[in-house]
């Protein structure tokens, strides 16, 4: 983890260029509803915020393993245990993340107008959501960059794999725009945790094999 808050860090244009787009991307949703004022409707806000978290999410994992060589993919062989290596990349990949969508959160909010009602619930929805993104697409991006067209491989199993996890989120987010209380959302935001336990798992028993082909 050390090590890649330190290739982030030197390398801090690729993450002014996530975090500029973050930035356009809101600003587009704001032109596009500049009509109505520029606030969109709770059910087109929520959508486009995960949307804008989701593509961010892509572009932000995506260099996890793709960014390695094959050198120093071997080095770390003769280091450490591949676990972990697949643990250490999904807990430095869900706090980029976390930060990322904080950010985009508080952005999204100045500019787009703040429809939420729940805010602890949808903030700690966007936490699972981070976590979930994260685990998922790290198992993803080690996967992918063992083929030849990793970007687009990462892109073909990794939304797919996303698509339960986004529903639950959503489902959660609205609860929290129609200011529900925490347990209309407590089965949801349970099976999230489920699922984001039942990923590190699998990338815990599956990456080793993963790691030696």
């Amino acid at each position: 983890m050390i090590k890649d808050f330190r290739l982030e860090w030197r390398q801090r244009a690729a993450l002014n260029g996530m975090l500029l787009y973050v930035g356009s991307t809101v600003f587009v949703c704001y032109l596009s509803f500049s009509v109505r004022g520029g606030i969109p409707p709770a059910p087109a806000w929520n959508a486009l915020f995960w949307i804008i978290l989701l593509f961010s999410a892509v572009n932000a994992v995506a260099k996890g393993f793709l960014q390695e060589s094959r050198g120093r993919m071997l080095y770390y062989y003769t280091l450490v245990r591949p676990q972990a290596v697949i643990l250490a990349k999904i807990a430095y990949n869900a706090l980029l993340l976390l930060g990322l969508g904080l950010a985009g959160l508080g952005l999204y909010l100045l500019i787009l107008g703040n429809p939420v009602q729940n805010v602890p619930l949808f903030v700690g929805n966007v936490a699972l959501g981070a976590l979930g993104f994260a685990s998922t697409l790290t198992l993803v991006s080690g996967i992918a960059a063992k083929a030849s067209n990793s970007n687009t491989l990462m892109a073909v199993l990794g939304f797919p794999l996303m698509i339960p996890m986004l529903l639950l989120l959503i489902k959660v987010s609205k609860n929290a725009l129609d200011g529900l209380e925490f347990e209309a959302s407590q089965s949801s935001l349970l099976t999230l945790v489920a699922l984001n336990m039942i990923v590190v798992a699998v990338s815990y028993v599956l990456f080793p094999f993963l790691w030696r082909s």
